[in-house]
């Protein structure tokens, strides 16, 4: 039987391979079993965005609970281990990893939102501490509001924030730095020098390099946030469009459920 230390191992692993960690994240069961489906999926990812918007609230709005429940469900419903995005931590991060735990989560991301560097590195610590009491392996991509919450500074103040924040959270525990933000070359370049080869994660956003060229830098992992629902309500509404013209549903669609 596959425990969720072992799937914590199993996550770790492919974030500490050579190759980057692709993850396309979903929002529900159905979403979660599609993705899970594809036999170049190693990992699932679960959106923060996309699960609030589903049930009607504002991006980090939805109640704690609420986002746990959906993430547990996922849980249930793939082998793989899953990472999840809890927000903040929800005033609490150490007892909503452990909660977290509770469900089947492995990993997770957990924003910064630029509070005091010795508060952001705090609650890191306390994440892996609730790991380990539960006995888990936590795999915390650390995330840093550091360019997206950066409110128009310069960019190299940005990216020195973004890295001091980085080592800081890696001394801490965590796995990798999560620095969304649409990154070029030389930006990621520096990041992965600053804070680690492989410590790094990132956001494919339009108009970011690809994975490949990620992977080149010394990138970790890349995932899209709340992208994917975004391209599958896109994908319905023009369907729709096309059958209130007169049209059909697509052939080929396929039946995912």
């Amino acid at each position: 039987m596959t425990t969720t230390a072992d799937k914590a191992r199993t996550l770790a692993a492919l974030y500490a391979a050579p190759e980057i960690l692709r993850v396309v994240n979903v929002w529900d069961v159905v979403s979660a079993q599609a993705i899970a489906a594809l036999p170049e999926t190693t990992a699932i990812a679960t959106a923060g965005h996309s699960i609030a918007s589903s049930f009607g609230y504002a991006d980090g709005a939805i109640p704690r609970e609420l986002m746990l429940d959906m993430v547990g469900r996922i849980v249930a419903a793939v082998e793989l281990p899953v990472t999840a995005d809890l927000d903040d931590g929800y005033g609490d991060p150490g007892e909503t990893v452990r909660l977290a735990i509770g469900a089947g989560v492995v990993g997770a991301n957990v924003e910064d939102r630029l509070r005091p560097l010795d508060e952001a590195a705090a609650n890191v610590a306390a994440m892996i501490r609730a790991g380990e009491t539960e006995g888990v392996p936590f795999v915390l991509n650390a995330r840093t509001d550091a360019f997206v919450r950066g409110g128009g500074r310069p960019v190299a103040e940005s990216l020195a924030d973004a890295i001091e924040r980085g080592r800081a959270f890696v001394e801490a525990g965590a796995t990798s730095v999560f620095v969304p933000g649409i990154l070029d070359a030389d930006t990621t370049r520096a990041l992965v020098d600053g804070i680690g080869h492989g410590k790094v994660s990132v956001i494919g956003l339009p108009g970011a390099l690809t994975s490949t060229e990620y992977e080149a830098l010394g990138v970790a992992r890349i995932s899209y946030g709340p992208l994917p629902q975004r391209v599958a309500l896109t994908a319905l509404q023009d369907n729709a469009s096309e059958i209130y013209a007169g049209g059909i549903i697509p052939p080929g669609t396929r039946a995912l459920n």
